[in-house]
């Protein structure tokens, strides 16, 4: 399997380092704001962008030593579907509304940019692809389902929404609800995406 090469190993370590990089200049940037870390981490969880990078770098990190269980192909095509969905929204609806600077504008770069793009392609160059399922999608959906649920419930209870299109108060429920419709749509359906050209690409392979 190309998943326990040398080079796959090697590829998923350097991965992961960008990622825990990324998070801990962010953790160090947040910080600075709160003036606690354990406050920082508690604001941090509250993003999907956060959940998202810990994901990949915690995945990433057990594929690099590696840990069957992180060899998943499917828990490895979620990561990639839900890293390019991190990198893909910030583009489309959230890049420019903040001005950073320092360590917080270095964070913005890896952990919305680097690791969006690089956890997909780790996943087309080494990422185990023949057992994906057409119904995989569906059921990768339920992590950024939870996601939402959870961030809509902190939402509620501290009135601090992490995205302008979640935030309720402003916005409503009708045009909130509508835009993350939208979005789990565009989720399950680049998911198939994924699971076509896995199975295009394993037919390939296994004709070479």
């Amino acid at each position: 399997m190309r998943i326990e090469t040398t080079a796959a190993r090697a590829s998923a370590a350097i991965i992961a380092l960008i990622g825990w990089a990324g998070l801990a200049v962010q953790l160090t940037a947040s910080t600075s704001q709160t003036g606690s870390a354990a406050d920082a981490i508690w604001e941090m969880l509250r993003f999907f962008t956060v959940s998202t990078n810990l994901l990949a770098a915690v995945v990433l990190t057990g594929v690099a030593f590696g840990r069957p269980a992180f060899r998943s192909g499917s828990l490895l095509a979620l990561t990639a579907l839900s890293m390019l969905f991190v990198g893909v929204t910030y583009v489309l609806l959230l890049r420019g509304l903040l001005e950073l600077s320092g360590g917080a504008a270095t964070a913005n770069v890896i952990l919305h940019y680097i690791m969006p793009i690089l956890t997909p392609l780790f996943w087309l160059l080494f990422a185990p692809k023949a057992r994906l399922e057409w119904r995989d999608p569906v059921v990768w959906a339920a992590y950024p389902v939870a996601y939402f649920a959870y961030a809509l419930a902190r939402g509620a209870a501290d009135g601090k929404y992490p995205y302008p299109f979640m935030d309720i108060p402003k916005i409503g429920w009708p045009a909130t609800l509508t835009t993350v419709a939208i979005m789990l749509i565009a989720y399950v359906l680049v998911g198939t995406i994924f699971v076509w050209l896995g199975r295009v690409m394993d037919r390939t392979q296994s004709e070479t």
